[in-house]
């Protein structure tokens, strides 16, 4: 049964973007192309260490996520935003410092949670974005993807810190950005709705 949830927290994740993807082409949503490049590489590597960890089922939710990001980001290319400013550079260069550390150790679990410190600094921009643009940001996808981490959370039976790391971080970082983007869409007088 717990294998079941896994798999499905795996094909939401990777479903989550659905309605993100149909936002760009929309030209509604507008990604930020650093948060998007820096997810994809981080995914891939914290897929990677999932599955080194020989944890299956956080490696199911990270590879959805994963499938769902790098089409993100490949439609960001042309919809999203790419004007870099000293923020996304920022951004960048702790990108560069976390895969150092995971050179430097090693372990699986070193690059789990240096992919997680990395991850944080690469969601900086969209989170900046989805306060000053909360239109130009889907929540729906962020909110699926708190239930994906959820469901992953709910399968897993070896807790440790390979294991849960990965998806109680994406859980909160998700839900930091849906409540954002609810907040300032309500403060701002938008509707939830996508079609607002």
């Amino acid at each position: 049964m717990k294998e079941l949830i896994a798999f499905t927290a795996g094909i939401l994740a990777m479903l989550a973007i659905i309605p993100y993807v149909i936002d760009i082409i929309r030209r509604k949503t507008k990604p930020n192309i650093v948060s998007w490049l820096t997810w994809t590489l981080l995914l891939a590597i914290g897929t990677a260490g999932a599955f080194a960890a020989h944890e299956i089922r956080t490696a199911l939710l990270t590879t959805g996520d994963l499938i769902g990001t790098g089409l993100t980001l490949l439609l960001g290319l042309k919809y999203g935003i790419a004007k870099f400013s000293w923020f996304d550079g920022f951004c960048q260069a702790g990108a560069v410092l976390g895969l150092i550390l995971w050179l430097i150790f090693n372990s699986p679990v070193v690059g789990i949670l240096a992919v997680i410190f990395i991850d944080c600094i690469g969601l900086l921009p969209t989170l900046k974005h989805s306060w000053n643009e909360p239109m130009e940001e889907t929540w729906q996808t962020f909110a699926v993807l708190i239930v994906a981490s959820t469901l992953t959370l709910l399968s897993i039976s070896d807790f440790n810190t390979a294991s849960l790391a990965y998806p109680i971080y994406l859980l909160l970082a998700n839900a930091l950005v849906t409540v954002v983007v609810i907040y300032r869409r309500l403060k701002l007088g938008f509707l939830l709705s996508r079609r607002a």
